[in-house]
């Protein structure tokens, strides 16, 4: 069975995940939109032949045509849009962050598993194929212990108060929208941590310009995390354990590699990803397709665990720096 895809929010993420999917044969049916003419003209700039542009997100879901829908709409609507795509018996794949809170996440991954149906969340730094080989690599000890995680997504972004990156109502923040990948990244390698300390600077609207997490581990390991809103930063990450380090390339939740060195700091492994043209987020959506044909319902690369996880070390970050949301009520 080839998982036929319907496109829930036509902005630009679900533009670059459409055009992934198209260049790995993976077939597009249906977008949705609040706006037919919207949903109609991201079918036509995407060349997307034969698909359907759907005018609401009821009538997207409700496609025969559809088995699978990739939940592309600003954060805090993740979870209602997850759930109306569950409730029509859809798989969901839903766009990082899962959801706003732990709670939302925990509401829609039930729902998933009570309907039957494959949730996962479009991390897609989880699925591709250097995170695939890292993990195998700490696990069986290549660098020793781990003993420091080191992550930082910088980026110098609009600085409108009405741009939803700024704007509380929409979910706002560096941390929703890039701190996810560092918390994610130590989440993956380390696990949850025992504790999370967190220090922000806020924004004149009331969400993080830039946040630092420390989260500390049962191991004695720590993980330093940053994100940040308003400063472009050289987006690396670094793990250090008792036998060597992994240097990941910047940046380092996209395609790309790792340097392994040994204690001395000898080259012991380089990895690089395969240039095929594509952005990379094709890995996550042949990921659903897996965990389908196995009749599974959440990926081992990202667990329903995992994901609730992730959204707890988020929710006490902002719990601790004072940025709160519509959903925390």
């Amino acid at each position: 069975m080839t998982i036929r895809w319907g496109i829930l929010g036509a902005g630009g993420i679900a533009r670059a995940f459409t055009s992934d999917l198209l260049g790995s044969g993976l077939p597009v049916t249906a977008v949705g939109s609040r706006d037919v003419a919207r949903a109609q003209q991201f079918v036509d700039d995407t060349g997307l032949e034969g698909a359907t542009a759907h005018g609401s997100y009821e009538s997207l879901v409700a496609d025969d045509a559809v088995d699978a829908v990739y939940v592309a709409s600003p954060h805090p609507f993740h979870a209602e849009h997850a759930l109306l795509a569950i409730a029509a018996g859809k798989h969901v794949l839903v766009e990082k962050p899962f959801t706003v809170t732990a709670d939302e996440a925990r509401r829609v991954l039930q729902a998933g598993r009570d309907s039957g149906v494959a949730v996962l969340e479009a991390m897609w730094t989880r699925y591709l194929p250097q995170s695939v080989r890292l993990r195998e690599l700490v696990r069986d000890g290549a660098i020793g212990d781990v003993v420091l995680l080191t992550a930082q997504h910088l980026q110098s972004l609009p600085t409108d108060p009405r741009h939803r990156l700024n704007d509380p109502a929409l979910g706002g923040g560096a941390l929703l929208d890039l701190g996810v990948y560092p918390v994610s990244f130590a989440h993956d390698l380390l696990g949850t941590p025992e504790q999370v300390q967190g220090s922000a600077v806020l924004s004149d609207q009331g969400v993080d310009a830039r946040i630092a997490g420390q989260l500390s581990y049962a191991s004695g390991a720590t993980a330093h995390v940053h994100a940040a809103l308003d400063v472009a930063g050289h987006n690396t990450a670094v793990v250090h354990g008792t036998a060597g380090r992994v240097e990941v390339d910047a940046t380092f939740y996209a395609p790309g590699g790792f340097t392994v060195l040994d204690a001395d700091g000898a080259v012991v492994e380089r990895f690089d990803a395969d240039d095929d043209g594509l952005r990379g987020m094709q890995h996550q959506a042949l990921e659903l397709q897996r965990v389908v044909e196995a009749g599974e319902l959440e990926s081992p690369q990202l667990t329903h665990d995992g994901i609730v996880a992730v959204m707890e070390t988020m929710d006490e970050l902002r719990r601790q720096v004072g940025v709160r949301y519509d959903a925390d009520a």
